[in-house]
């Protein structure tokens, strides 16, 4: 029986470099051709180098949607408790999904406003984190470096990956 693994402090990655990429997605395809041709994938570390973390503002937080936003996750959590309610209660019809609904619609156009009033102004709008690299690099052990080198040469060419 294999034992889980267990958690370690962060370490810095081991290895040497043999590939350099632009994009997350080319480092993946990289290592999915070293697996492809049985070179040893479990010594492989895909390290990303000059990480940053990149806010993409998707819109402008107006009350009117903060407060539809609240209402709708409200009707969710208020249908769900509703059902189970109407599940267990026998001869109640929907009343309980009803009332359900009706509870989560307040409580959710509750909580959203209060917190939206919390900011004061200071955060009108919708954003969505990434972390993100400049560069991302292909480390393997020393012992197996140059015939991985030699595999992502071939690879690079063999020209992009086709969508």
């Amino acid at each position: 029986m294999q034992r889980p693994p267990t958690m370690s402090p962060p370490t810095l990655p081991e290895g040497w470099p043999i590939g350099s990429y632009d994009r997350y997605k080319d480092a993946e395809r990289a290592v999915g051709h070293l697996a492809d041709q049985n070179f040893p994938v479990q010594g492989i570390t895909i390290v990303g180098v000059e990480p940053m973390i990149v806010e993409r503002v998707a819109g402008r937080l107006t009350w009117a949607r903060v407060l539809g936003a609240g209402a709708a996750s409200g009707a969710w959590l208020g249908l769900f408790v509703g059902l189970l309610l109407s599940l267990l209660t026998t001869g109640a019809g929907a009343l309980p999904i009803l009332i359900g609904l009706v509870s989560g619609v307040g409580f959710g156009v509750a909580s959203a406003a209060f917190r939206y009033s919390a900011t004061n102004g200071r955060r009108d709008f919708v954003s969505h984190s990434q972390l993100v690299a400049s560069r991302y690099d292909v480390l393997c052990q020393p012992r197996t470096a140059e015939r991985g080198r030699n595999l992502l040469a071939a690879l690079a060419m063999k020209g992009p990956a086709t969508a």
